[in-house]
């Protein structure tokens, strides 16, 4: 019989909602320190082009200015902003200010002042004179040997190679061979919260700097680096985050305004405008896609060859990293035993790629995942079906290595959402008057964190109080993703305390145990672990304790309702408050606990994905009708939380899929830089979804948990194209699949035509 919990399990609030909606919660922009100035940035106006000369003097002179930096007055030293840990080995090829721009929003100055009408206006009297030089903004034509060369040695930034089996044996002996190119574009994370930061130098030689980041010690390594200060003189804060989706992980804003305070020895604060946001900080990175797939005449899939180029835009940061991650979720969806993988980021002269929800996985199987409805249908294989065939069974084993790939249950996923769907029962298109209707779906990967990668490491400290509350010093960085939520219900529950007696203070290098930060998909798999690991030191102190205090066995101490119970005799008991100030009294002790968690191995989050469209073909619109979604999560700790993830990601991908793309023209300039022509999808236009969730058990998560908030994203936008392009009988390879676009197969596919 299962053990019935008092939190695991259980849908709980946030930790911070009351804050959230009372208006209460402190983000950046609420902060105002003492004597804090208000900077602002002058950005390059050209996508590639060197400075010939800067003329700081007129800015410098207006009344209210107290610092002018660029590349003549700041430090070169190179780093890349996506470094995660000491001895991250990436290229680094950043600056905070350089004489060379290589994008439209490339850095070329900042100005700190005493009001930011102030700052606005020295920028504008910031003298410059470019020399313009050749640029390339397509990632195939920077890769030829005549490209504009962006950076020393080439428009290669790294490369990434995977392999298992014999791919090119596997592809003589396939029945049918499939060979297709699909891309998918850059687009704006859509954080409500602006990126913003404020950094604060004392004359005591002291640098904090308060971010909504996610990687404390990260930032505070870069910092430390480009501005020569030691690690115990600064100190990096994350604020409350108003959303991320990654695009927050990267250090962006922080070296500039970090120089400025510096400069000044004051406090200085730096925020962005949406635009800014949209070009001058991070996207996700747009890829081409050249996917070979070998299958015999019963749909098994024998051999897979994939070749990935991504636009890692002007700078290197997590080119290499997101290119590593996604080629690892490749190989655990299919019991294919032959596949590669070639993974190449490309420098362009377009806005800088990074960090985005999903990790590279969007990308990857958004091609696979269309593939698959086209071998499906050349086949007369139902979709469902041919999915079934292939898919991993929770014996599986990494091709690659032959490392168990620990309890999945695709298949499973599958079976629950396509009887919840009705996959069976629904055509898949129709036509009712002017309307197309369409059924899709797709599956989705994602890992639990970075084992066999990085340092997939975290430490928790935890302390109880004299009142029976406990303390928990955490550097977990809560984007709204429930993180912090799911530390507090472990602690609650192996304590026996209420929930909100637990505090936790988040994310501080100075009052924190070190984190490897939070991406990845780590929150719940790595954090949750060392949780458990850090209440249960706790818990066996506290027994320890108790049994001297209430004279009782150790085994027979329980701990329940924030008291310690003796099972054998329930009216020996003590309230966990009288406990902590019994083993102050009595025995001069803290009950305290630090304690470090490291991943043994990885696992797999899965999950299946299935919409019904409707097409208008007057207009080429399209309407998602209806959603399901079903994830193998290993067991829902915060059924609440995975719900809203789950929910969340889904109205992202929709729009990667129907509506949202960065568009640039031929001078590399982004052309729909703000949320009213860059169309995000609303809340008013989402169908019904509904979740169904596979609890059954991951070995090695916390309580046999595992994660949600990336996995969630990635089958999206392929489910809703695969609905589309079956409502049209078109083959398309593209995202994303905009009225016009969506239009021009109509007009391409007479029998539509006719019919209507």
């Amino acid at each position: 019989m299962s053990r019935e919990y008092r939190y695991i399990g259980k849908s709980i609030p946030i930790h911070d909602a009351a804050l959230k909606v009372s208006g209460q919660m402190k983000y950046i922009g609420d902060i105002k320190l003492p004597n804090m100035l208000h900077a602002k940035m002058l950005l390059s106006p050209i996508a590639h082009a060197r400075i010939k000369r800067i003329d700081l003097s007129r800015a410098e002179a207006l009344p209210g200015v107290r610092a002018v930096a660029c590349y003549l007055n700041a430090p070169q030293v190179p780093f890349n902003s996506a470094m995660r840990f000491y001895e991250h080995k990436i290229p680094e090829n950043e600056l905070i200010f350089s004489d060379t721009m290589r994008f439209i929003g490339d850095r070329v100055a900042a100005v700190a002042a005493d009001t930011p009408e102030i700052a606005a206006a020295a920028v504008s009297l910031i003298g410059v004179e470019y020399e313009e030089l050749p640029a390339v903004f397509d990632p195939e034509e920077a890769l030829k040997e005549d490209a504009p060369e962006i950076h020393p040695g080439g428009n290669k930034a790294s490369s990434v190679y995977q392999n298992a089996g014999n791919v090119d044996e596997a592809f003589k002996e396939a029945d049918f061979i499939y060979e297709d190119r699909y891309t998918t574009p850059a687009v704006h994370h859509g954080a409500l919260e602006l990126h913003a930061a404020i950094a604060d130098y004392d004359f005591s030689g002291k640098l904090t700097v308060y971010s909504p980041n996610q990687n404390i010690f990260a930032f505070r390594i870069i910092l430390s680096r480009v501005l020569d200060i030691p690690f115990n003189k600064l100190r990096v804060v994350r604020t409350a985050i108003g959303g991320s989706f990654g695009g927050k992980l990267e250090a962006t804003l922080e070296p500039v305004v970090a120089l400025l305070a510096k400069m000044c020895v004051r406090p200085v604060k730096l925020e962005l405008n949406r635009s800014e946001c949209m070009f001058a900080t991070r996207t996700r990175h747009a890829s081409v896609l050249y996917l070979k797939t070998g299958v015999m005449k019963d749909g098994t899939i024998v051999a897979q060859d994939m070749k990935m180029i991504t636009n890692t835009g002007a700078y290197a940061s997590s080119c290499y990293n997101v290119l590593s991650a996604l080629s690892h979720k490749v190989f655990k969806m299919y019991k294919c035993p032959n596949m590669r993988f070639t993974g190449i980021p490309a420098y362009t002269n377009l806005p800088i790629a990074g960090a985005m929800r999903g990790y590279g996985s969007p990308q990857a199987f958004f091609g696979q995942q269309l593939q698959m409805r086209k071998i499906a249908a050349a086949q007369g294989i139902d979709l469902v079906d041919l999915q079934l065939k292939n898919l991993v069974e929770p014996d599986s084993t990494d091709p690659r290595f032959g490392t168990s790939n620990g309890n999945p249950r695709p298949i499973d996923c599958v079976k629950i959402g396509a009887d919840a769907f009705g996959w069976y029962e629904k055509p898949l298109s129709r036509r009712e008057g002017k309307y197309l209707y369409g059924k899709g779906m797709a599956m989705g990967a994602h890992g639990n964190g970075l084992f066999g990668a990085h340092r997939d490491v975290i430490a928790l400290f935890l302390k109880m109080n004299e009142d029976g509350s406990a303390i928990l010093h955490s550097a977990s960085h809560d984007m709204g993703n429930g993180v912090i939520n799911v530390q507090k219900q472990i602690v609650a529950e192996i304590l026996g305390i209420d929930i909100d007696l637990i505090m936790v203070n988040e994310a501080d290098t100075e009052v924190s145990p070190w984190n490897l930060g939070d991406y990845a998909s780590r929150g719940t798999y790595t954090g949750g672990n060392c949780a458990i690991k850090v209440a249960s030191a706790v818990k066996e102190q506290i027994v320890g304790y108790a049994s001297l205090m209430l004279e009782e066995n150790p085994q027979n101490i329980i701990l329940k309702d924030n008291q310690v119970i003796s099972s054998a005799d329930p009216e020996k008991k003590a309230s966990m408050g009288d406990l902590v100030v019994y083993t102050q009294k009595e025995h001069q002790a803290e009950i305290m606990a630090a304690e470090t968690f490291a991943s043994a191995h990885g696992v797999t989050s899965y999950g299946a994905h299935f919409a019904e469209v409707r097409v208008d073909t007057e207009t080429g619109a399209v309407e998602v009708l209806d959603y399901v979604a079903a994830h193998d999560i290993g067991k829902a700790l915060n059924p609440m939380g995975v719900e809203g993830q789950i929910e969340g990601a889904i109205q992202m991908g929709i729009g990667y899929a129907l509506t949202e793309s960065l568009d640039f023209n031929d001078k590399g300039k982004l052309i729909n830089q703000n949320l009213k022509r860059y169309h995000m999808y609303k809340a008013s236009e989402m169908p019904g979804i509904r979740v169904l969730l596979v609890e059954d058990g991951e070995v090695g998560g916390p309580f046999g948990g595992k994660s949600i908030g990336e996995c969630s994203v990635v089958p999206v936008g392929p489910a809703v194209a695969n609905a589309v392009l079956n409502a049209l009988g078109a083959e398309h390879n593209d995202m994303p699949l905009r009225p016009d676009v969506v239009m021009e197969l109509i007009k391409n596919n007479t029998a539509i035509g006719e019919a209507i």
